[in-house]
């Protein structure tokens, strides 16, 4: 038997990648000196493949625990002290490793609102959370059923 496939974004997306966080002791241990605050992730809505409105992912990331996920508004996600907003394609390439998530900001891909210095300074909890990413069983909203 497979496991449910998450739509992504969805509320149940979201709980499974908080799940698949804090499993990560890739990302704990890249994390531990994590205090700069939660952590948005911006989707701008894309009505052809069901995104009607903006969504915002909140991660209260600390010290190598993800003390919550939820799906916000993006008016919330945008008061995040780090809000990374790329396209729906581009956040398909992250979750499935096909672009790193600082070369994303590099190729401007991503758009970083925060500081790149202390991102960068985190490289490894960025590739740890991307590699959580792609432990949640995701059907890309694109990609049909």
């Amino acid at each position: 038997m497979t496991a449910a496939l998450h739509a992504f974004p969805s509320a149940e997306w979201v709980a499974a990648y908080e799940t698949a966080i804090n499993a990560s002791e890739d990302y704990r241990s890249a994390s531990t000196d994590w205090t700069h605050g939660s952590v948005a992730l911006v989707l701008p809505a894309q009505p052809a493949i069901g995104v009607p409105e903006d969504v915002g992912i909140w991660l209260d990331l600390d010290r190598g625990v993800c003390r919550g996920a939820k799906l916000v508004a993006r008016e919330d996600a945008q008061r995040a002290p780090f809000v990374l907003t790329a396209e729906y394609r581009y956040w398909k390439q992250i979750i499935k490793k096909e672009l790193g998530p600082i070369a994303g900001i590099m190729q401007r891909k991503v758009a970083l609102q925060g500081s790149l210095p202390i991102v960068v300074r985190f490289i490894k909890s960025a590739e740890a959370l991307v590699d959580a990413a792609t432990r949640v069983p995701t059907r890309f909203l694109d990609e049909g059923t």
